[in-house]
């Protein structure tokens, strides 16, 4: 093969990066040693729910390229999820200061660089720091992501898939761990023994086992993860008032102890937006570019059903307009099938300093398409803020394979002052809706017969009492509520139905919620009392509407419940 030389190189990648629509500049190709500030280096934005992978080496720089990336992305008017788990990108909302060395790298690519603030939402999981909270309902985390956290084995994660399917059947809502642990310690009891039995797959021992481990989740402060208000990820879709995508910023700093559950919430954020959004086909650009972090940690260990899960999403979230970058060290942190999906690839430097290094090092380059460098020297030798790039150009082809000097963030690369962050939380409209935790009535009061104290404003509902007998399950007053909302939705106007009257408090029993057979239940109510309210003719159409859902209280890939369907 005939050897090329540095202006064909040069203008093969000119040639492959020339594209038509809007996109994130990633910086400048280096060929045989040389900057090259006339081979820009792009990323198409309508390719950006395509995927990617960024990776490389501890302290090669992939932090400041996911920064960068979000500015981009920002700018363009795409919103923009980043895991913050050590601090660093708070920094998106304070504007960078020039320096002479700036100015240099930035003119050498051809970067036209000013300093400048971006618009940041700052969340904490479970208001584990200064953000917005963001907590999750046990019934909405579903049974395979809470095993991840629970680190159960696979028959011990069926076995909590049906203490959820019991608890979705007979209405018992399981929104923080103390539900759940009450559910369980119901069905482990003499009272509930007949429940477990009717359970089939699930023991006794087993059910032991999986409320031990709940209790050691409690006992590592793990409980103010879930609960209510639960976070809505319709938030994570938001642009500011003057167009630009809003990033937000999820800070983990506390959380590098637990990094079984923070990659795990992560992934619970992604099962929702897939469950909630409809589908888009092909966009100008993505509603949503996700940047998951410390990916290697969701796959370390993985159960079969949560691999399966995981790949599901990243395929087919694509079409309703999210993409994802995992931000680990090398590909093969990621499973073939999950990585086989990044069609967008920044890698920094790799080092090889062991044999398992070499390993990964001829592994990485064995995903890489033919190229004109030789990228085992090339990973190798790469310096800090550099990385070897191909990405999906518009027509879907893999673009030339470059090793590119990354452009400068225009915001600060580390953290914003505490006061700034302090003052943005303060001012941030989420802060009524999520910022006071409220505890409601659930699963917990119904199997004991205590009626929940609510610990903030937002706290609200009547006091549910525990089930009595066949049907008990149910609530009068939340069926009469699905019947008038309905009739409304039917008939367009408001519903002539009166308003339960509040019902005589009731002695508390302890008795199992008894499951509803095919005619009855929530949407046989539903069918005979809107029947009565609104006539025969329409009497058909109601039974249709409860039988629709019945159909949404099933669970998504992850085994997670869709907020709309929990509505």
């Amino acid at each position: 093969m005939a050897i090329k030389s540095t202006a064909d190189k040069v203008a093969t990648i000119q040639k492959g990066y020339t594209l038509e629509g809007p996109t994130i500049e990633l910086g400048a190709a280096i060929v045989d040693g040389e900057l090259h500030k006339d081979a820009p280096v792009r990323l198409p934005l309508s390719m950006m729910n395509r995927h990617g992978l960024v990776a490389g080496a501890t302290g090669t720089g992939k932090t400041v390229t996911l920064h960068m990336m979000a500015e981009q992305l920002s700018t363009a008017g795409v919103p923009v999820f980043l895991a913050d788990i050590k601090g660093d990108l708070s920094g998106l909302a304070t504007a960078a200061t020039g320096s002479e060395k700036l100015k240099a790298r930035t003119d050498s690519i051809g970067q036209a660089w000013a300093g400048k603030t971006f618009p940041v939402e700052f969340l904490a999981l479970g208001g584990d720091g200064a953000g917005i909270p963001v907590r999750s309902t046990i019934t909405s985390f579903g049974p395979i992501l809470l095993s991840r956290v629970m680190e159960l084995n696979e028959t011990q994660e069926s076995s909590l898939q049906l203490v959820f399917h019991f608890a979705d059947k007979n209405n018992l809502e399981l929104i923080d761990l103390k539900d759940l642990r009450a559910v369980i310690q119901f069905l482990t009891s003499d009272e509930g023994k007949d429940e477990l039995e009717n359970l089939g797959g699930l023991s006794k021992s087993t059910a032991g086992v999986i409320l031990r481990e709940l209790i050691t989740l409690e006992a590592q402060g793990m409980e103010k993860f879930f609960g209510e208000p639960e976070f809505d990820t319709a938030e994570l879709l938001r642009t500011a008032p003057d167009g630009r995508g809003v990033v937000s910023c999820l800070e983990l700093p506390t959380l590098q102890t637990k990094p079984m559950l923070f990659s795990t919430f992560l992934m619970w954020l992604l099962a929702d937006l897939f469950e909630d959004l409809p589908e888009a086909g092909d966009l100008d650009k993505p509603k949503l570019v996700f940047f998951l972090d410390e990916a290697h940690l969701l796959f370390n260990d993985a159960s079969k059903a949560f691999l399966d899960a995981i790949t599901t999403t990243v395929r087919l979230i694509r079409s309703k307009g999210v993409g994802i970058f995992f931000v680990t060290q090398t590909p093969k942190d990621v499973p073939a099938e999950v990585l086989g999906q990044l069609a967008n690839r920044v890698q920094h430097a790799l080092r090889a300093f062991t044999p398992e290094d070499a390993k990964a090092l001829k592994a990485t380059v064995s995903t890489f398409p033919m190229s004109d460098y030789d990228l085992e020297e090339t990973l190798t030798s790469a310096g800090i803020g550099e990385a070897v790039i191909t990405v999906m150009n518009e027509k879907g082809a893999p673009t030339p394979v470059a090793l590119t000097r990354l452009r400068a963030p225009e915001s600060v690369m580390g953290p914003s002052d505490d006061a700034l962050i302090g003052s943005t939380v303060a001012g941030s409209v989420l802060l009524a809706k999520y910022g006071t935790a409220v505890d409601n009535v659930s699963a917990y009061e119904k199997l004991t017969g205590r009626a929940a104290s609510p610990t903030g404003a937002a706290a609200g509902g009547s006091t549910a009492q525990p089930p009595t007998g066949s049907g008990a399950g149910l609530d009068p007053n939340a069926v009469d509520a699905d019947a008038r909302r309905i009739e409304e939705e039917i008939l367009g106007r408001p519903s002539s139905r009166p308003a339960p009257a509040p019902e005589p408090e009731r002695a508390p029993q302890r008795r199992a919620p008894q499951p509803q057979d095919s005619g009855g239940g929530m949407a046989g109510d539903l069918a005979g009392a809107l029947g009565g309210a609104l006539g025969g003719g329409l009497k058909s159409m109601a039974r249709s509407l409860g039988t629709q859902i019945g159909r949404e209280l099933l669970r998504g890939v992850f085994g997670t419940a869709s907020r709309r369907r929990r509505r």
